[in-house]
C-alpha cells in the first residue's frame, strides 16, 4: 500500500528480461521482496542493484502500463515505497495496481499552480472520477479539480512543490500516464452491485442489498 507521495524521482530501463530501476536513494536501504511504487506501478525487489533494483514485470503490468515504453529509453519515474502501519497519510490509499492509462491533453502553468488536463483512454473509468475526489498519476496522489459530466476528461491543480518533486513536470500535451482511481469508489461500487435479499443487514450480514437507502438509514449521508 503507498500514499501517492513520491519520495524520490529515477529512472527506468530494459535489463533483460527485467526492469532496472535506479534513483531509491533517499529511502535505501532496500530489501528483496520490498515492494516500491514505480510510476505508480507496485514493483517488488528481485535483486538489489546500486541505488535500485531489479524487478520481475509481468505481460499484465506492461500492457497496462507506460513502464515498458518508458523502459526502452531511459524514462524519468516517480518512486515511492511502501507504507509502513506507523508512517502518516499524507496522500489517499493507492494500490499501486494501474486501472489504465490516461492522455495529457493540456498543460498550463498558472501563477500558483499548473493545471493538468487528462483523458482516460477507456471511458468506462471515468465513472469513478468525480470532483474533489482523489486519483493517482504516474503514482503521484492528486485531488480532481473539476471533471466532465462522465469523469473521462479531468483537471487537478499541480501545486509548485509537487511540479518541481516528480517527474510530472516532463509532461507534455499527448503523454501517456498511468491512472489508478480511488479505492473507496472501486469497492463502493462493487459492494452495490452485489445481489442480495433485499433483508435486513442487521439480521444476516450476507444477504442484504446495499443501497443508498440503505446507506442512508445506517448513517452514511
Amino acid at each position: 500500500m503507498f500514499t501517492g507521495l513520491v519520495q524520490a524521482v529515477g529512472s527506468v530501463q530494459q535489463r533483460g528480461q527485467r526492469l532496472l530501476v535506479a534513483g531509491c536513494g533517499p529511502f535505501l536501504p532496500l530489501q528483496l521482496g520490498d515492494s516500491v511504487a514505480v510510476d505508480g506501478v507496485c514493483l517488488t525487489v528481485a535483486e538489489c542493484v546500486g541505488d535500485g533494483f531489479l524487478a520481475d514485470v509481468s505481460e499484465e503490468t506492461l500492457h497496462r502500463t507506460t513502464l515498458g515504453s518508458k523502459a526502452l529509453k531511459r524514462g524519468a519515474v516517480n518512486l515511492e515505497p511502501a507504507l509502513r502501519l506507523a508512517d502518516r497519510l499524507g496522500g489517499h490509499l493507492v494500490s499501486g495496481h494501474i486501472d489504465g492509462a490516461g492522455e495529457v491533453m493540456a498543460v498550463e502553468a498558472l501563477p500558483q499552480s499548473w493545471r493538468l488536463e487528462l483523458q482516460w483512454r477507456e471511458p468506462t473509468y471515468g465513472r469513478y472520477v468525480c470532483e474533489k475526489g482523489s486519483i493517482a498519476v504516474d503514482g503521484v496522489s492528486l485531488t480532481v479539480a473539476g471533471c466532465s459530466e462522465a469523469g473521462r476528461r479531468f483537471w487537478v491543480a499541480v501545486i509548485p512543490h509537487t511540479w518541481a518533486s516528480t517527474a510530472l513536470q516532463h509532461l507534455a500535451v499527448g503523454a501517456v500516464v498511468n491512472l489508478e482511481a480511488d479505492l473507496i469508489a472501486r469497492y463502493t461500487e462493487r459492494l452495490l452491485a452485489q445481489p442480495g435479499s433485499g433483508g435486513d443487514m442487521d439480521q444476516n450480514p450476507n444477504d442484504a442489498t446495499i443501497t443508498p437507502a440503505w446507506l442512508t438509514d445506517h448513517g452514511w449521508s
